[in-house]
């Protein structure tokens, strides 16, 4: 059974004067749809669009969570990567015990991350509903 791919492969480029634009983007911003390009392609080929109000707070809210989210993760790999350094200093006693309470300091600072990953998680998909 072969499936079909729903790829978009076509280009449509057009120009609009700033009016344009701005009333374009003014309307685009009434709607749920996340990007210019899905507005447009509803107006275009006349599918219906959800005009509704949204909570730009909110959104705001979930943009700086969804940052948040890459920068733990960032600081997570950056850790992980200082720690494998320092286990090839394991042969001297005082690196050894640093080691072994790091862990346990690691250990509870990446529960608490996941904890907030989970969280954001969980924010972003009722929000995306």
């Amino acid at each position: 059974m072969s499936e079909q791919k729903n790829n978009r492969t076509k280009w449509l480029h057009l120009r609009l004067k700033p009016e344009e634009y701005d009333k374009l983007h003014k309307d685009f911003k009434k709607t749920t749809c996340r990007k210019i390009s899905d507005y447009s392609r509803k107006i275009l080929l006349r599918k219906p669009l959800v005009s509704t109000y949204r909570n730009q707070s909110l959104d705001d809210f979930m943009t700086e969570m969804m940052r948040l989210r890459s920068e733990l993760n960032s600081i997570g790999n950056n850790v992980n990567q200082a720690v494998k350094k320092l286990h090839t200093l394991g042969q001297i006693p005082e690196f050894r015990s640093w080691i072994i309470t790091y862990e346990l300091e690691k250990q509870t600072l990446f529960n608490k991350v996941e904890e907030i990953k989970n969280r954001i998680n969980k924010i972003a998909d009722q929000w995306l509903q």
